[in-house]
This record gives structure tokens, sequence and C-alpha cells, in this order.
């Protein structure tokens, strides 16, 4: 289904009005050119400029953190230094963007600098407008820069960025071409938005603030298919997105976390933007990215998503009278707990809550037979898959189809369980 793209990216009007006496951002290129009182250096104002890049080389992130706040003329000139190749060599570590690449792990070490450097560029340019302090972050943006900033100086932050990045661009190229056609750019976007924008922030409400800014300019479609660049599988040899995982084959738990995880931040952390209807629209769209979800992959998914979510998005599909598949939906969530051994109870609480949501009996008995008959179908389906693979394939379908009988076996126990406990009480 074709979309028209919103080209407005959360833009946020430029500020009319701002402080008087904010100081320009500008910096002088020697030490003795100061305009400063000579006392704001002290015995340093004797020393060149070369001389005191020399003496901040010596000095760890923190230690020029704390030197940036002696006064003013010593945060413009570490400013300066900031700003010179051999001060950006120094401080934005190289392999930053990689810590997610496959075989390689997080170095606490390196989080724990770049905390650091956050800090540092927050008191280096903390009377600097924000258009002016971004333009010393480079290539990263630590949770300590942005700390205590209001929502809409964050937005201010989002757009800088996506000018500074051409994020905006590089999504549209990518959720617009044929998945797979931009891999080495999908990896690009996935590298950024975890590890700059997503991964490191301790409170939920800051990673879904981002995570919107990230999805909200985009029709929902696009929506889904950048949360999967975000958050889906990835290949173990070279990092990149995994399209056909969802559509060929059973995925396992780590496959779908990622999704599930991300689904349940806009769901639970009371983000304006987002509704229970948008959360779940959101689902829908996924579940056809590339093409059509197996079945089993969708009931995967929402098992992680929790209780919530599962049930919200099922009703959504009773109400409308798509019975059918969701008495498929209901088989598969039965065969997911059967494999992961999760408890079958679960499941039939979940088909008790929903005949809740039909408003006649005939309706509550109707769904009931569609869910028996979807049983009986897909174990037929099954059945022919055995008889016609080849050898591989045949083990794998009879195996499948060995859990879906032991499924069915267990979905209905709990039924019986659960109804003679409602006839004695």
């Amino acid at each position: 289904m074709a979309s028209r793209i919103n080209t407005s990216f959360t833009l946020i009007p430029n500020q009319k009005y701002r402080r008087s006496n904010r100081r320009p951002s500008c910096v002088s290129s020697t030490l003795s050119s100061d305009s400063g009182p000579l006392s704001m250096l002290g015995d340093f104002r004797a020393l060149p400029l070369e001389v005191f890049q020399i003496i901040l080389r010596y000095l760890s992130v923190k230690d020029i953190s704390i030197l940036s706040m002696v006064s003013k003329t010593f945060s413009q000139h570490i400013i300066n230094y900031i700003s010179t190749a051999s001060g950006s060599k120094r401080l934005l570590l190289q392999d930053f963007h990689n810590l997610e690449l496959p075989g390689e792990r997080q170095d606490s070490a390196i989080l724990e600098h770049y905390r650091s450097l956050g800090l540092l560029f927050k008191r280096c340019t903390l009377l600097l407008p924000t258009k002016e302090r971004l333009k010393y972050i480079h290539k990263i943006l630590a949770e300590i820069l942005t700390a205590g900033w209001d929502e809409l100086e964050c937005h201010r932050v989002f757009n800088f960025l996506c000018e500074l990045t051409s994020l905006s661009r590089k999504v549209q190229t990518t959720v617009f071409s044929k998945p797979g056609n931009a891999r080495k750019l999908e990896l690009r976007i996935r590298l950024f938005c975890r590890n700059v924008l997503l991964d490191h922030w301790t409170e939920r409400s800051d990673s879904a603030f981002w995570l919107t800014c990230i999805l909200k300019p985009w029709p929902m479609v696009n929506q889904a298919r950048l949360l999967y660049i975000i958050f889906g599988p990835i290949s173990p040899q070279d990092g990149q997105v995994v399209w056909q995982k969802m559509t060929e084959e059973p995925a396992d738990e780590s496959s779908l976390k990622g999704l599930a995880d991300a689904i349940n931040l806009l769901h639970d952390t009371g983000i304006k933007e987002w509704t229970a209807d948008d959360v779940i629209s959101l689902i829908d769209e996924l579940s056809v990215v590339p093409r059509e979800w197996l079945l089993e992959n969708n009931a995967r998914l929402l098992i992680l998503c929790g209780n919530d979510i599962c049930f919200t998005f099922m009703a959504s599909k009773a109400v409308n009278g798509r019975t059918i598949e969701l008495a498929r939906l209901i088989v598969f969530l039965a065969l997911v707990c059967e494999k992961e051994l999760y408890c079958m109870d679960w499941t039939v609480k979940i088909m008790q809550r929903l005949c809740k949501v039909f408003s006649t009996s005939a309706d509550k008995h109707n769904f009931l037979q569609n869910v028996a008959n979807a049983f009986a179908c897909i174990i037929m389906e099954m059945l022919q898959s055995v008889m016609s693979g080849d050898h591989d394939e045949e083990d794998r379908n009879f195996l499948n189809l060995f859990h879906l009988v032991h499924a069915q076996a267990n979905f209905h126990k709990e039924v019986l369980y659960l109804t003679v406990d409602s006839a004695s009480t």
C-alpha cells in the first residue's frame, strides 16, 4: 500500500528570543590574546596555546571537565582544544559505533569515557545557546549531555542530529527500497539509532522519547519497517538485518526479543504520541515485513509482548469479526507454549477473556467452534507437509506436528480443568 511521507521530520521552530547575556561562541586562538582579566588564567597566561594543549593531553576527561569550571576563559580554551584534530582524535574513540558487531563485547570503560565526555561538553558549553552547544558534540550524544533538558530542547537535539548525519534522508532511502537492497545503510541506521540514541538510557521514558522521535515522522507502514531495521534479527556473520527470518522458518526468542521490548517500551511508558490503537496497528504492520510472517512467529512475538498487549491485539480481531484468523492464532499460541514449556493455562485464560468480548452466546460458541476446527485443520496441513517434504524438511515438519498434537492435548486438558473448577464453584 503506497504511503505518503511526512517531510516535516518533527522540526521545531527556532526560538525567537534568547537571553542577551549569553557569551559568544567564538574563542581566541592563543592564551595571550585573552580578552578577559588576566586573573582568569593565573600563571597559565604566560603559556602559548600549544603548551596549554600539551598539558591537557596528560589530564583525564574528568580532570579537564573540572578545569573547565575554573573560569569562562578556561572553558573557552578547552572548547578550542576539543575542536582541534588532536583533541577530537583523543577524546572521540573511533570504535564507539562497533559495539554491537558480533564477537565483540561492550567495554564498560568506553561507556564510562563517553559519560565523562558528555559531562565535559555540558560544563564547557553551559552558557551557550542550544544550537551552539550542539556544534561540539560531533558524532556522539551521551545521556549526560542532555540530562535534565526539557522536551523542546531534546527535540532540537534530534533535529540537529538529523541534519548533521542526514538521518532522515538515509531512513527514507531504506524504508522505500526493497528490503535488503541497502544492507550497509540499514546497518548504519541500526548502529546509529541503537548506540547513540536508544541503548544507554537508565530511564525507560528517555528511551521511549528518542524512539518516538525516530519513528513518528513516518507513516505507520514505514514505522514498522524502521522498527524491524533497528530491533529485528541480524546475521551472526556480518551483523546485517535478516529480512526473511520471520517468513521462512520459526524464529527463536532471541530473534524477537528486541522487537517485543521496543513495542513494550512504546506501550508502557505513557508517551502521549502512542495510543493503544497505534501500538496494535504497528504490530499488525510489523507482521507483514517484508511479507506475511509465519503465524508461529506472530504468536511468539505476542507472548513476549506480555498479557496486556497480547489480549488487546487479539481482542481487536474479535471486535472486527476476524474470528477464523483469531482461532488460528490461538492454536499457534498453544504451540509456542508447548515448545517453550510455558504454562498452557495462560493460553486458555487468554481465550476465556476473549470469549467475554463477544456480545452474544452465539458469537461465543461460534468462536469456540472455530478454535476446535483450527486445531484440526492445522494438524492436517502439517501432516500433508510431512508427507510431501524432502528428508530434512520432513523431520522438521514431523517434529512440529508432534509438538502441535501435544499442544492440543494439553490445551484441552486445561479447558477441562477450567470447566470443572467453574462447575464446582
